[in-house]
């Protein structure tokens, strides 16, 4: 099955920065490659691949670098930080400012081959954040929203819901 291309994709990298659109098509054809059923979407405002349900990778593009990262925590094991030698930054493969900045692409394809895989396996991805301390703190409401929601029976339940 061949993958399908999302066109706000293609704007994304349209409205990037030259240097960086070179670096984003050969990510994206590198995560189609290695992964035919990936599906393309935006979350954050940026790129992302999905498959098997879940989020495989996204990458981003700055003003003066780009990044890529792997979704499942399992990755970690498989590419350190900055593999490529690149400044550190957020994703995988720290700051990208050009092609040579990844590794080659037999091994970004074996990174891609993998991901899919540990996103196939059933093992968790990567964990919710815990919550803030105090997340569960009980929280004073105001008079006068509590004389409202009293008089709204429905709504004050949907409130203690929460």
């Amino acid at each position: 099955m061949s993958s399908a291309r999302d066109s706000r994709i293609d704007a994304y990298i349209a409205k990037s920065a030259p240097f960086a659109q070179p670096v984003l098509k050969h990510l994206r054809d590198l995560v189609h490659e290695g992964c035919p059923e990936v599906k393309e979407t935006l979350k954050w405002g940026a790129p992302s691949f999905e498959h098997a349900g879940k989020i495989l990778g996204n990458m981003a593009s700055f003003k003066a670098h780009c990044a890529f990262g792997f979704w499942h925590q399992g990755m970690e094991k498989v590419v350190a930080p900055g593999a490529a030698g690149a400044e550190p930054a957020m994703g995988s493969f720290g700051r990208i400012t050009a092609i040579g900045d990844l590794p080659d692409k037999k091994t970004m394809l074996r990174y891609v081959r993998t991901a899919a895989k540990l996103n196939e396996s059933g093992e968790p991805g990567r964990p919710r954040p815990a919550g803030k301390k105090g997340a569960n703190k009980e929280l004073k409401v105001p008079a006068d929203l509590a004389a409202a929601l009293k008089k709204n029976a429905p709504a004050g339940r949907n409130f203690a819901a929460f």
